[in-house]
């Protein structure tokens, strides 16, 4: 199954090793748009379960990803779902599983059609789990990830249309650092507009922002990165925030 360090792929393959045991095998890609601090989580999660773990260096962004269409993600996942199957079958698996959960139907996802033409299943889908069935369900068995924050692609803080390099993706793995580990953002994301730097954090910890102090340093520190202004978006984080200029989507 693909991991990824989340919640949803933490649980599935947690119930994996219970159902397979050393048969089960987990699938990490390692690429530009995953950030180090993902792949670690999935290597702990993947130590602590007890299930074989398996890294997939996938370095080079394709063009077709890199236009940033907005159909980028089901050119990705075709790719690292490829790159899966390929992995699996080569050690005598036929079968690919990854973490989609019900809710990922809510949102504009053109990765689950990548999903569905490469025959890959999602069982948390097909068990009709929601995020929040899976956090008690992980919490009920002390998964670590139970109460993680919710993640995407780095490339998903780039607007459609705007291309996508390593340079770009790195500028804002380390803005994101920077709010996780010195600042102590729980639910965030640093959209990247160019030389524009727009925060998003969860409603609840917009009052960290309350203070000139923090405010200032944030920016000298995101400005440090390239950035030459940094924003902070007043509604707060809202999944699918950037989908909103793409009509007939539920962003």
């Amino acid at each position: 199954m693909a991991l990824s360090g989340g919640v949803d792929s933490s649980f599935l393959a947690y119930a994996a090793v219970r159902a397979l045991g050393k048969d089960a095998l987990a699938l990490t890609i390692v690429s530009p748009m995953l950030p180090k601090n993902e792949i670690n989580d999935a290597l702990r999660v993947a130590k602590e379960i007890g299930i074989t773990h398996v890294l997939i260096n996938e370095d080079h962004i394709e063009d077709e990803v890199a236009e940033n269409p907005a159909e980028r993600c089901y050119f990705c996942k075709k790719k690292e779902f490829s790159a899966m199957l390929k992995a699996a079958a080569e050690r005598g698996i036929a079968t690919v599983f990854d973490g989609s959960n019900l809710d990922d139907e809510g949102d504009y996802r053109p990765g689950l059609k990548a999903l569905s033409e490469l025959n890959i299943i999602s069982p948390l889908r097909e068990a009709a789990l929601c995020k929040a069935d899976i956090r008690e369900l992980s919490r009920s068995f002390n998964l670590p990830t139970w109460d993680k924050p919710a993640f995407a692609c780095l490339a998903s803080r780039i607007p459609y249309g705007e291309k996508i390099d390593k340079e770009k993706l790195k500028r804002i793995e380390l803005a994101e650092d920077i709010l996780r580990n010195e600042f102590g953002f729980r639910q965030f994301r640093v959209r990247s507009h160019g030389e524009l730097a727009r925060i998003e954090v969860a409603p609840e910890e917009r009052s960290l922002f309350f203070d000139e102090t923090t405010l200032d340093k944030i920016s000298a520190k995101l400005k440090q990165l390239g950035f030459l202004y940094v924003a902070l978006e007043l509604e707060g984080y809202k999944m699918g925030n950037m989908n909103k200029v793409l009509k007939g989507t539920s962003a």
